[in-house]
């Protein structure tokens, strides 16, 4: 990941985990449907920190980096900010 790319990230917060890699692309809104989102993985064209992905149900758990055609999330759960910031890992 580049600095570009960490400067724009931005947090997505999720209540259960892990979740599938594809729901996330859709219900962040990165891709239009869940179809699309498992042929996009299935491509090539998504990474998992900083990893080609093609496994349409990875397992993302809190900490992990999505990106996705110039978007990058870092998958969160509630509460986390202050552990990513004790980490420090917290994005400014």
């Amino acid at each position: 990941m580049n600095k570009d790319a960490s400067e724009k990230m931005r947090m997505v917060e999720i209540e259960e985990e892990p979740i599938e890699l594809y729901k996330i692309l859709k219900f962040e809104n990165m891709v239009q449907s869940g179809g699309e989102a498992k042929f996009v993985i299935a491509k090539g064209l998504v990474r998992v920190n900083g990893e080609i992905e093609t496994r349409k149900r990875k397992k993302i758990v809190p900490g992990d980096i999505i990106e996705f055609e110039g978007e990058t999330i870092r998958i969160i759960t509630k509460g986390s900010g202050s552990r990513l910031e004790a980490q420090g890992t917290r994005q400014e």
